[in-house]
């Protein structure tokens, strides 16, 4: 039986279209011992990574050749990761200069001296800073700054006395005081160690952003002076790191979290100098756990298992492939695109993108609410959406750069390899955006729009069964591949996408009228969704919002595609779309999902949204006594 081959309970699609068409699978499905989840997206993460674990131990042991002197050095490095027992015998060996450097410093000023080897490092830093387009001038690459991340997933683990934090920090502590034990700190010392980081990051997480809070994009530009950003605290030199990043200091410093600069002296305070360098041993040890010896990597694994609900460690030898491939992911992506993906079904795939575009660009010109001049604008940006599928014309010539010394540890060259890609991106600073640049791999299992870009990208991982197949019918593949298309399109005209113009400057095209219509209309999405229960919480139909505003449209355009093929089947287009988000999770998984995830859940993906097309009611005889009725009045209809 095939995957997709479960039998739909025919007497459940009125009242439960997800249960109707996954129920059967539902009962069977076992999640393994080390994942989260299972489901349609999983499936093919598990598929994608056994192939390509396969061909990596080919490499490896000589019986194929790697085909490009990347690929090659993908090999070294992959070499060096399933070397366990030269990692077991190093121990702590590889991270205790990165030990020593925390632990010897006595001041802020000699973390000035380091701090910007310590961010071209990957080493912790106490805050961040990255490279994207200008939101204001969307041609040009700009520096962001924000506060750095936190122990715990979210802000709100830390407030009104959540019960997740009584739950969670326990663990995160007692792993943490074991790996600074694994590297040589006495028992008690790394017991206090972790009380001192504990502290300090309760400091950040009052003045960093919720994930909520983060996933309003009209709160993120923040302009700021090279004097104003230096002047966020007396501790640091910040014109001196900017400079040492890029050359010189910036007109300009994006900050998407104010609040924290506005409170950063007071978090660099003198007395807590010794809470910040216990912050960076615990943060520094997690950070390279995974690249030690099997020890540490199961000891530095018991939190994130224990946030997922993961009963086991992944196998040593999975691990050894997500460390090589995560390093050298384009390269590994280039190579999956190519030898199972490949340029016919590229062209394939970027056509039916064409045509969905098309779709979509019909429904604005009908659009009944949009004024001409708004509707104008919006089909200006659709016909500027740049287009990815399948895999890059060319790899980046950054991963010419990564060179492996087989002399070396796996951490070593992990080091060197960060430096390496760093000092690139920081190179961008001021320079034009590159707005063909791939920034997910060709392997990655997702697809996504770029709102400062105005892209849509799917890589050739995501465009296959049940998602898109030969074997499927035209009505079930738009139901599959075809809504996620025009999900990803959608992006472009949600809350947050809509605030963007054709090239991705963060510009109001909208008239007062037009952008007062779509809140109201944003706003319903937010009721509709905000408050339903699901794994004993509720859904936060503000931090869902623009996924959700995305489903809607992507599913309506993608029905409407549907129906201009022949042959039309709107029962297979509805299925097809409820079986995509077939998953079975963890409880501990489905509440983090919860927490910290700007879609809604899986099941209510797919049960919800079917509920604000007219279609969905004939095509299954859906009336006011059934369960997946919605009445009219109280239906979303967007794009």
């Amino acid at each position: 039986m095939k995957k997709t081959d479960f039998p739909i309970n025919q007497a459940l699609l009125k009242q439960d279209l997800y249960q109707a068409v996954n129920g059967a699978w539902l009962k069977q499905a076992v999640i393994p011992a080390d994942h989260a989840s299972v489901g349609g997206f999983m499936d093919l993460v598990d598929d994608i990574d056994k192939t390509l674990m396969h061909d990596s131990e080919a490499f490896r042991t000589g019986q194929t050749t790697p085909t490009t002197p990347e690929l090659a050095e993908y090999t070294k490095f992959y070499r060096l990761a399933m070397d366990f027992t030269a990692r077991d015998q190093a121990g702590a060996t590889p991270l205790r200069p990165l030990i020593d450097r925390v632990t010897h410093l006595t001041s802020y000023a000699e973390l000035n001296q380091q701090l910007s080897d310590w961010i071209l490092t990957g080493l912790p830093a106490p805050l961040s800073l990255e490279l994207d387009p200008d939101m204001k001038n969307a041609t040009t690459m700009a520096l962001y700054a924000s506060g750095p991340g936190l122990f715990l997933p979210d802000k709100t683990y830390y407030q009104n006395n959540n019960p997740a934090y009584e739950q969670l920090m326990p663990i995160f502590a007692k792993m943490s005081a074991r790996l600074l034990e694994l590297t040589g700190v006495a028992s008690h010392d790394a017991q206090a160690i972790v009380k001192q980081a504990q502290a300090f990051d309760a400091k950040v997480a009052k003045w960093v952003k919720s994930a909520e809070e983060a996933a309003d994009y009209s709160d993120m530009y923040h302009p700021y002076t090279a004097e104003q950003f230096a002047h966020a605290t007396s501790a640091l030199d910040l014109s001196a790191l900017l400079n040492a990043l890029v050359d010189q200091v910036p007109e300009k410093i994006i900050v998407t979290e104010p609040d924290f600069f506005t409170h950063l002296d007071e978090l660099l305070r003198p007395d807590n100098f010794e809470n910040l360098k216990a912050w960076l041993l615990v943060k520094t040890v997690n950070r390279f756990s995974n690249y030690l010896s099997e020890e540490f990597r199961q000891v530095g694994g018991q939190f994130s298992r224990a946030l997922a609900g993961k009963k086991t460690a992944v196998k040593p030898e999975k691990t050894a492939y997500y460390l090589a491939a995560g390093t050298f992911d384009q390269v590994v992506g280039d190579y999956y695109g190519k030898r199972y993906f490949g340029p016919q079904a590229k062209a394939d795939v970027h056509h039916m993108v064409k045509a969905m575009i098309d779709v979509y660009q019909n429904r604005l010109a009908h659009n009944e609410w949009l004024s001409p001049k708004t509707k104008q604008m919006a089909q200006k940006k659709l016909a500027n959406l740049g287009i990815q599928v399948g895999y890059p014309d060319q790899l980046d010539p950054l991963y010419q750069l990564f060179h492996v010394d087989e002399q070396q540890s796996l951490l070593e060259n992990t080091l060197n390899i960060i430096a390496i890609s760093q000092r690139e991106k920081f190179a961008q600073w001021n320079q034009p955006v590159q707005r063909t640049r791939w920034e997910m791999s060709a392997n990655t299992v997702n697809a996504y729009y770029h709102p400062f870009k105005n892209i849509i990208v799917f890589p050739a991982a995501i465009l296959q069964a049940p998602f898109y197949s030969l074997e499927q019918s035209p009505s079930a593949n738009y139901g599959g591949i075809g809504a996620v298309i025009a999900h990803e399109i959608s992006h472009a005209f949600d809350n947050n996408g809509s605030l963007f113009d054709e090239t991705g400057n963060l510009h109001n095209w909208w008239t007062s009228a037009d952008h007062e219509h779509f809140q109201q209309l944003a706003d319903r999405m937010i009721n509709q969704f905000d408050g339903l229960p699901f794994a004993d919480g509720k859904v936060n139909g503000k931090l869902t919002v623009s996924e959700n505003i995305a489903d809607a449209g992507g599913l309506s355009c993608a029905e409407a595609a549907a129906k201009q093929a022949t042959p039309v089947d709107l029962t297979e287009f509805f299925i097809n779309w409820a079986r995509i988000w077939r998953t079975k999770d963890t409880t501990e998984y489905q509440q983090l999902l919860l927490s910290i995830d700007v879609h809604a859940p899986s099941p209510l993906r797919a049960s919800v949204q079917v509920k604000n097309l007219t279609d969905f009611y004939t095509t299954f005889k859906v009336t006011p006594t059934d369960g997946m009725y919605l009445a009219p009045e109280d239906r979303v209809q967007i794009w």
